[in-house]
């Protein structure tokens, strides 16, 4: 999808949790469209966000 293309032509999405655009990266290739999060920091504070919540 992303791969051999430039940085600036790979396709981009908006965290979840933070708001900031972030392109596509080799690692997510198998499951981007399942991607929401740009970061482990902002997975991880979002789920923790939904869990204090249902407390």
């Amino acid at each position: 999808m992303g791969g051999g293309r430039k940085p600036s032509e790979r396709p981009s999405k908006i965290c979840v949790a933070c708001g900031l655009p972030f392109s596509w990266r080799k690692k997510w290739e198998r499951d981007w469209e399942g991607v929401k999060y740009c970061s482990d920091r902002c997975r991880m504070s979002a789920k923790g966000a939904g869990a204090g919540a249902n407390a």
